[in-house]
């Protein structure tokens, strides 16, 4: 015995929704499918980090802290060194206590 309905128009009925759901699946497996392969091919062009950033203070304020390149505390106001301008940068602003650029950079105190 079958828990579906015997007489046709209801069948019809069941079909025409389960038929629409499979087609939004289908446009929710390719939108997916799109996402994913934009961020595959996104993580291919996208640049490797800055060895070193300088943290910029908001607005016109002074740089707050050197970091390591791809430290997740920089935040996104920052600006890329290099190995000689983070060691010049040191001096005047203090080193990350996360990422530690200053030991990379064989800086001490």
């Amino acid at each position: 015995m079958s828990d579906l309905p015997a007489d046709l128009p209801r069948l019809h009925v069941l079909r025409t929704w389960h038929a629409m759901w499979l087609a939004r699946i289908d446009e929710a497996i390719a939108a997916a499918e799109q996402r994913q392969a934009e961020a595959r091919r996104g993580a291919e062009v996208r640049p490797d980090p800055p060895a070193f950033v300088v943290q910029l203070g908001i607005g016109t304020g002074p740089p707050v802290a050197v970091h390591v390149g791809d430290c997740p505390v920089a935040g996104s106001r920052v600006r890329p060194l290099d190995a000689e301008q983070a060691r010049r940068a040191l001096v005047d602003v203090e080193a990350c206590s996360m990422c530690r650029p200053d030991t990379d950079l064989g800086v001490l105190g």
